[in-house]
């Protein structure tokens, strides 16, 4: 194989490695397959690329060998100084200081209709089968009195939308 052949080869393996990687990250969430082809691209561009398949191999072996050190003294040193703590969440709720879970039985209500008790804009109150609950709208300004379908419901956040 002549030199060009073999550049433009690396440059492709790397190009297809970038990727698998993104494809990796952003679509097939998990160390998967991609992953591992991404991998394996990149070996073989470092490869392609190298003068010599022993320097090439050594290099790669010396990468993983310092990769692998410093992710081992790295958790060490977060753990030991408590770094997690910065990426991590502290604050614990309690039911007792006003903390809420999301009522899972909202959901029953999606599809449901109802009358408006108070004007949404977007904010306010509806009565679906004589229970009051608080809902938005998606913006609009909807009268009391009028019919209403809730079409969404996210969590503690019930959607709206006026029937006409």
């Amino acid at each position: 194989m002549s030199a060009e052949l073999i550049n433009w080869l690396a440059i492709l393996a790397f190009i297809l490695a970038a990727i698998a990687f993104v494809l990796e990250v952003f679509v097939f969430s998990g160390f998967g397959i991609s992953g591992v082809i991404g991998i394996i691209l990149v070996g073989w561009g470092v490869m392609l690329v190298a003068v010599d398949i022993t320097q090439a191999t050594s290099a790669l072996v010396l990468a993983i060998i310092v990769t692998i050190i410093i992710l081992v003294v790295g958790l060490r040193f977060m753990s030991r100084y408590n770094l997690w703590y910065r990426f991590t969440l502290q604050n614990k709720q309690y039911k007792n200081e006003g903390y809420i879970a999301p009522s899972p039985e909202l959901a029953f209500y999606k599809g449901k209709e109802g009358i408006a008790l108070t004007p949404l804009r977007p904010a306010g109150s509806i009565e679906v089968n004589g229970q009051r609950l608080d809902v938005v709208t998606e913006g609009e300004f909807i009268r009391p009195g009028a019919r209403i379908k809730i079409f969404k419901v996210e969590g503690t956040r019930v959607v709206v939308k006026e029937i006409t």
